[in-house]
C-alpha cells in the first residue's frame, strides 16, 4: 500500500501591501513584527539588528530598524523613503511597502501605492484620527487601493481598552463616510508586543475578529477583484535574425507583459492602433508553449497573419478594445522639485508607448490635508490635481478605477529624462 502524499499548502497568489500612517504609529514596527513573528529574517541580520538595538540602550530588538534602511532615517528616526521588503507564510508571498508619513513625501505614499493590492493604515491609541491619517486614506481611495485595514496601534499603552479602540473606530467611520470609502476593517493591536500581528496574543479577548496575517491571507489581489479585459502592451518583435538564439526563436513573435486578463491559442485578438483582427496561434515563454497566458506573466505572442506591429501597439481581444484617445482627463500627481510649466511639452509613457503631451487645462488643485478643491494654474512637487492632457500621438487607455494598469501613466522631462509627474486617467 502506497503511502498517502500530503496535500499541498493552497497558494493565494502574491499580495502587494502598503504601510501608512502619521509619523511615529510605528509603521516599521509593524513590518519588523511581520518579518519577525513569519521567521523571515536572516540570522545575521537579526543579529546585527540586535547588536545595534543594544547600542541604543534598549533592553529589547528594535524591530523598525528592519525597514528604516537608509542613514537619514535611521539618525531622524522616521521613515523617509519607500522601503520594500518580501515575506512568505507557506500559503502567500508578501511585497510590503512602508510609506512616509510626512507631507512632503507624498509623491512616495503615491509611487507606493500604485501598485498595492490592500493598505494598511495605522493609528496611534492614544492619539486617534489625525490630520496624517485622513490624508493617507484620501491618496489610498483615491488610488482606489481595493482594501483597507485600519490598524489601531499601541494599545499596550492605552491598557488594551475596548472603549479607546470603539471611540477610534466610530470617528474613522464618520469620516470615511464623507469621501466614499466602503471596505474598511478594523484591528486592535500591539506591533511591539506582537498582539493581534501574527498571534493573536492573550490581552485583547473582548477583539474576535481575525489577525492582521489572517486578514492579508484571505485578501483578494487586484487582478482577481473582477474579470479584467485582455490588455497586452509590445514591448519587442521578435525577429529570427537579429535573435541571440535564432534556432531557439524561429519565429517572428510580440514579447511582452499582460497587463491584465488572460489570452488563449485560438483567441480572436484585435491589433491597435491599425484595427487589424487576427488569431493567436502559440504562446510562448522561454522554449515553451503555452495554452493560456494570466495577467502579470512576460510572454510571447505569435498570431495567424502577418501584421506589421511595432513597439507601443496593443494586442487586445477582438470586440474589447479600450479607449483610444488623443485627449485625456487625469488626477495627475506632480514628483519633481521643478513646477509644471503649463507652457512647455513633456512626454506621457504609458505602457509601453510614448507621446509628447501638452497640459491643457488644470481643473482644481486637491488639498490632501481638508479635502478641498482649490484653483491653480501651476503645480508643485506633491501637488495633486485634476488636469486635462492633449497628446500628439493616441494613447489606448482605460479608467484607473477599471484598470490600473492601462489606466496609469508617467510624465517625463525630454530636457533631463526624469520622471516628473504620474497619473490616473478618468
Amino acid at each position: 500500500m502506497s503511502a498517502i502524499e500530503p496535500i499541498p499548502p493552497i497558494d493565494h497568489g502574491l499580495l502587494r501591501f502598503l504601510t501608512c500612517g502619521s509619523v511615529d504609529d510605528g509603521k516599521s514596527t509593524l513590518i519588523g513584527r511581520l518579518l519577525y513573528d513569519t521567521k523571515a529574517i536572516l540570522a545575521d541580520t537579526l543579529n546585527a539588528i540586535a547588536r545595534t538595538s543594544k547600542k541604543r540602550g534598549m533592553d529589547a530588538i528594535d524591530l523598525s530598524l528592519l525597514t528604516d534602511g537608509l542613514q537619514a532615517e535611521r539618525e531622524q528616526g522616521i521613515t523617509i523613503d519607500v522601503a520594500y521588503r518580501y515575506f512568505t507564510t507557506g500559503t502567500r508571498k508578501y511585497i510590503i511597502a512602508d510609506a512616509p508619513g510626512h507631507e512632503q513625501y507624498t509623491r512616495n505614499m503615491v509611487t507606493a501605492a500604485s501598485t498595492a493590492d490592500l493598505a494598511i493604515i495605522l493609528i496611534d491609541a492614544r492619539k486617534g484620527v489625525l490630520a496624517q491619517t485622513r490624508r493617507h486614506s484620501y491618496l489610498a481611495h483615491l488610488m482606489t487601493i481595493p482594501h483597507l485595514v485600519v490598524a489601531i496601534n499601541k494599545m499596550d499603552l492605552v491598557d488594551y481598552a475596548q472603549d479607546v479602540f470603539d471611540r477610534i473606530r466610530d470617528d474613522y467611520l464618520a469620516f470615511a463616510s464623507q469621501i466614499g470609502i466602503n471596505d474598511v476593517r478594523f484591528i486592535p493591536m500591539s506591533a511591539l508586543n506582537g498582539d493581534m500581528v501574527v498571534e493573536r496574543g492573550n490581552r485583547l479577548g473582548w477583539y474576535t475578529g481575525p489577525t492582521l496575517v489572517e486578514l492579508l491571507e484571505n485578501a483578494t489581489a487586484s487582478h482577481a477583484e473582477h474579470n479584467e479585459q485582455f490588455r497586452f502592451p509590445v514591448q519587442y518583435v521578435c525577429r529570427p535574425q537579429e535573435s541571440a538564439n535564432p534556432e531557439l526563436h524561429d519565429y517572428r513573435g510580440f514579447m511582452g507583459r499582460v497587463e491584465s486578463g488572460s489570452i488563449g491559442i485560438g483567441d480572436a485578438v484585435t491589433i491597435l492602433p491599425a484595427g487589424r483582427e487576427t488569431h493567436v496561434k502559440d504562446i510562448r515563454i522561454i522554449d515553451r508553449s503555452l495554452p493560456r497566458a494570466f495577467a502579470e506573466q512576460s510572454v510571447t505572442l505569435l498570431l495567424d497573419d502577418e501584421i506589421d506591429i511595432s513597439r507601443g501597439d496593443m494586442i487586445v481581444k477582438a470586440g474589447e478594445a479600450p479607449t483610444v484617445a488623443k485627449e485625456i482627463d487625469a488626477m495627475l500627481c506632480w514628483l519633481s522639485e521643478t513646477p509644471l510649466d503649463p507652457r512647455r511639452k513633456y512626454l506621457v509613457r504609458h505602457t509601453t508607448r510614448d507621446s509628447k503631451a501638452l497640459l491643457g487645462r488644470i481643473d482644481f488643485r486637491a488639498d490632501i490635508n481638508t479635502m478641498e478643491q482649490q484653483s491653480a494654474e501651476r503645480l508643485v512637487m506633491n501637488d495633486i490635481a485634476k488636469v486635462g492632457i492633449k497628446l500628439a500621438q493616441p494613447l489606448f487607455v482605460d479608467r484607473y478605477t477599471v484598470n490600473r494598469g492601462t489606466g496609469a501613466f508617467i510624465v517625463i522631462d525630454e530636457s533631463t529624462n526624469n520622471t516628473v509627474g504620474a497619473g490616473m486617467i478618468l
